[in-house]
């Protein structure tokens, strides 16, 4: 089997939830097939470069597998036949990388940077 990393991209229009349920679906088929998915990220919904199919801004998740090509090919399709989905790309790696991505990375900085600060109360107490 061969190594793979999974982006898509689904409409700004479902939920965070209908998104997440896309994912599962992706590892159910992949699963099935006899394959397997060693990490889903969820990114959240963020903007887009450019507008795809008029939408300005698209939930985007990261997927690494560990499958068949056949499994990844109806993968593909399936994703190509569903209207939530407006982008996809799956790239062939040597190894899977299982840390958490540079986006999501950044993202706790910033929320241990926000717990080490503490509550803001939007005026100064010295005063």
């Amino acid at each position: 089997m061969a190594l793979y990393e999974h982006v898509v991209i689904s409409r700004q229009d479902i939920s965070a939830q209908q998104a997440e349920a896309l994912n599962d679906q992706i590892k159910a088929l992949i699963e099935e097939r006899g394959g397997s998915v060693a990490k889903i990220e969820y990114w959240g919904l963020r903007n887009l470069t450019y507008r795809i199919k008029k939408n300005r801004k698209g939930h985007y998740s990261l997927l690494a597998l560990n499958a068949p090509a056949d499994a990844v090919k109806e993968m593909e399709r399936q994703l190509s036949i569903n209207e939530d989905v407006l982008r996809y790309m799956t790239i062939r790696v040597e190894e899977l990388d299982l840390e958490l991505s540079p986006i999501l990375a950044r993202r706790e900085r910033e929320r241990e940077r926000e717990r080490e600060r503490g509550p803001r109360t939007g005026f100064d107490d010295a005063a």
